[in-house]
């Protein structure tokens, strides 16, 4: 452990939790408060096709996924402090600039470049707590900061929603760009660097491609992050849809934020659970059984949606048992992708959150797309994306569920 974590000055477990749930935060709020406004930046900017509006969502997300790829190598060359603050700095003047665009496809690029910056934050949060944490221990600690991270999704739609009843859609770019602040602001006081110096790794041809190569070639790292990807499809398909949902399909955009934190509830509820039992139970035995459920879940869903049983209250009860699945699966999952991968944390964030990032982004957008007016598009995706991860889970540990294939975990 680094020694200034045994400092003063630096912050003890609990702070530590907190302080990057606050910039795991950052990414929630840029996109869940969005939802409640698409309508009034189309409509604001002149884009009368619905279609387009969830475009203010995948922009953000490719960006994030394109920033993934970079920063880790940078990090695990020039430590974790000085990029993570460049990063919150650029995040809230990109948020600024979307605040100010003058048109739609201005809104846009600022949204590309937001995420950029907002990638950066994350990847360095999960190298970040690779440098103090392993194992079961790094699974509880992501846990924990998913629990208060949950707050998110719950409050920022509703903060979105808040905004425009008082102010133009400009002003919820404008809040982005204050809590960006704020969040630089707390990094600058109380976050010291975590990386040791004999771990860090020089930005050369030969040592870039040897930190990719392991990465790329550990079984545990490439299974479990093309599961989790899988999840990040199914979850930014649900990002895309969910507005049109609840405007066309149930004709209640009145309650997208209540129910959006009603399934984001779900979540929070998923990571306190995990934290609580991850170490009693395992890794493996709470992340394949939660797998299992979601996917099995999302094929009855996909059912109901097609024979035309679907309400507003199946769709939200379904979807948080789902939110809640996905939450245990996907910090168990993240934790066993980084376990062989100390070394390389910042690489290994970067090339697995990019693998997430970049499918979850084309698939979202092509489920966004396939809305016809019902839920049934969303849990096809769903059931597909569960299948898919269980299958990679399946070959990873040598066709076996809820075991290691050699060590336990």
């Amino acid at each position: 452990m680094p020694s200034s974590f045994a400092s003063s000055n630096g912050p003890g477990r609990v702070e530590f939790v907190i302080l990057i749930s606050a910039i795991m935060m950052i990414v929630a709020f840029a996109i869940d408060s969005m939802l409640p406004a698409l309508p009034a930046i189309g409509h604001g900017l002149g884009v009368g096709d619905a279609t387009r509006w969830p475009l203010v969502i995948s922009s953000f997300l490719f960006g994030f996924a394109i920033g993934q790829l970079f920063v880790g190598t940078l990090s695990d060359a020039y430590g974790r402090r000085g990029l993570m603050l460049w990063s919150i700095f650029g995040f809230a003047v990109a948020s600024l600039a979307a605040a100010l665009a003058p048109s739609f496809d201005h809104l846009l690029i600022a949204r590309v470049v937001q995420g950029l910056f907002a990638a950066g934050a994350r990847v360095i949060v999960t190298s970040t707590v690779r440098d103090r944490f392993e194992g079961r221990d790094m699974a509880q600690v992501m846990s924990l900061s998913s629990m208060i991270f949950m707050a998110a999704p719950i409050l920022a739609p509703a903060m979105g929603q808040a905004i425009l009843l008082i102010g133009p859609w400009r002003w919820v770019f404008g809040a982005l760009s204050a809590i960006g602040v704020a969040v630089w602001i707390w990094v600058l006081w109380r976050l010291p660097e975590t990386l040791a110096d004999n771990n860090k790794t020089p930005i050369e041809r030969a040592s870039v491609l040897a930190a990719a190569r392991t990465v790329m070639t550990d079984r545990m790292s490439v299974g479990y992050s093309i599961a989790n990807a899988m999840l990040s499809c199914a979850i930014f398909g649900f990002l895309m849809s969910i507005q049109q949902i609840f405007e066309v399909t149930f004709k209640r955009p009145d309650f997208l934020p209540a129910g959006f934190a009603i399934m984001a509830t779900g979540m929070a509820i998923g990571s306190l659970a995990n934290a609580a039992v991850v170490k009693r139970f395992g890794m493996r035995m709470i992340g394949h059984g939660a797998l299992f459920v979601l996917t099995i879940v999302a094929a009855i869903h996909a059912l109901i949606a097609l024979y035309s049983h679907e309400s507003l209250a199946t769709f939200i009860a379904l979807q948080m048992l789902m939110m809640m699945s996905f939450s245990l699966v996907v910090g168990n999952f993240g934790a066993m992708a980084m376990e062989n991968m100390g070394g390389v944390a910042g690489m290994a964030s970067s090339l697995q959150g990019s693998l997430g990032n970049l499918l979850g982004t084309v698939f979202g957008t092509i489920v966004g797309q396939a809305f016809n007016g019902t839920t049934a598009p969303l849990y096809i995706g769903f059931t597909i994306a569960g299948t898919v991860a269980l299958i990679a889970v399946y070959v990873t540990e040598g066709g076996r569920f809820f075991v290691a294939r050699h060590d336990s975990a």
